[in-house]
């Protein structure tokens, strides 16, 4: 009988980064083509509403691809060909189009369940009501369909009426689709069958068993490396049912069991992962990016504590209201507070600080990632604020770029 293989820390970082995309040689300019490969590796983006900085779903694709003409996500979730769809993959997120049989399972349990929370009441005449709306008028968002019933600010004071509750029922359970996004971010629901290629939304549902062995199998090739935890949570499966895929998958040869050093649970290798000597990567992480969402996960590969604070009332915030962390090498080295204030066109960087191990040089790479990040974003300024041991030498680089306006 065979050892178990064993993978160091910093191997284990690096067979992670690689299958995330950072080894990945770029493009002067990204096309589709580098959209659909980084896709491939990230295998979802997740969506969130949060637009301090640049809306959560735009992030992982900079941090791989560099500078980017954002609207190939538009281009990629739009038309008969197109390549994402929305919908409740890990959470709220673009997946692609090719998943929607795999996630068939899912829709039938939120059906069977009056959707993915606790709240849908009931209402065969309005669920009715809404999808031959629908089916008559095109892509609707819940503010052109509410039927006008007053708005409660139960659960967690979203403030969703009834046709908005309905909606989203209707969505995760797959009679709707999310055809896109308004200027104001609102969602617009229409028929599956007017929003995916076809091929997806006739093609068969996988069973139970097939869903859940594809999902780990994607999760295991997005990894590289993971503990049964981490390939549950990608996908959001129960780790039981996880556990039985990934039993499965190394019958067949496609994860291998391996240890980890420092992590005390069992750890697979995908068979495809690559295992570089080193990652060059310099970047920023949205706090939404699959490196760094799985907090424990972040933890156990980089020795990096991460916890988002924005619900976390001012005073009580450690580091800040959107803090992403600095990717240096293979190490996480650094986070940063940011902020976009659009009017003034200047990068905002209330709060900057250091990781234990962080190099020598962390300021001066900081600096030229900010200075990169604010070029996408379209500003021509970066302020650096006071808080955090890094703030001082981070502003010193900082106003180094000729034509900053901050006095040096």
């Amino acid at each position: 009988m065979s050892s178990t293989q064993s993978l160091s820390r910093a191997q284990a970082r690096r067979i992670a980064l690689a299958a995330q995309g950072f080894l990945d040689a770029p493009h002067s300019t990204p096309t589709l083509r580098t959209f659909d490969r980084t896709l491939a590796r990230t295998g979802v983006l997740q969506v969130d509403s949060v637009n301090v900085l640049q809306r959560a779903h735009y992030m992982p694709l900079y941090s791989r691809m560099g500078p980017y003409d954002v609207d190939l996500l538009r281009r990629a979730a739009s038309g008969r060909q197109r390549r994402v769809v929305e919908y409740w993959a890990h959470v709220q997120a673009f997946m692609p189009v090719d998943l929607w049989p795999a996630m068939r399972h899912r829709m039938d349990l939120y059906r069977s369940q009056r959707g993915k929370w606790s709240f849908v009441a009931e209402d065969d005449e309005l669920e009715k009501a809404l999808l031959s709306e629908i089916a008559e008028r095109g892509p609707s968002t819940a503010r052109e369909l509410d039927d006008g019933l007053p708005r409660t600010k139960d659960h967690w004071g979203w403030n969703w009426s009834r046709t908005r509750r309905m909606l989203d029922y209707l969505f995760t359970a797959g009679d709707l689709a999310i055809a896109g996004r308004n200027s104001q971010f609102e969602i617009c629901y229409d028929l599956p069958e007017r929003v995916l290629p076809r091929a997806y939304v006739d093609a068969p549902a996988l069973s139970v068993p097939d869903a859940h062995r594809e999902l780990v199998r994607r999760a295991a090739r997005s990894h590289g490396v993971a503990s049964a935890q981490c390939l549950a949570d990608y996908y959001r499966l129960r780790v039981g049912e996880a556990r039985v895929a990934i039993e499965e998958l190394v019958q067949s040869g496609e994860l291998e069991p391996v240890s980890v050093e420092g992590w005390r649970r069992p750890a697979y290798l995908h068979r495809d992962a690559r295992v570089p000597r080193r990652v060059g990567a310099r970047t920023l992480l949205s706090p939404f990016d699959p490196v760094v969402w799985e907090r424990d996960r972040a933890e156990a590969l980089f020795d990096f504590f991460y916890r988002i604070e924005i619900y976390v009332p001012a005073a009580q915030r450690i580091h800040g209201y959107y803090v992403l962390p600095f990717l240096l090498g293979d190490r996480i080295v650094a986070r940063v507070d940011l902020k976009a204030d659009r009017r003034s066109g200047t990068l905002l960087v209330p709060g900057a600080f250091a990781e234990p191990h962080a190099p020598a040089d962390t300021a001066e790479q900081l600096a030229a990632e900010l200075w990169r990040l604010a070029g996408w974003l379209g500003l021509d300024q970066i302020v650096v604020g006071g808080k955090g041991d890094l703030a001082s030498a981070l502003t010193v680089e900082v106003t180094q770029r000729p034509g900053s306006d901050q006095p040096a």
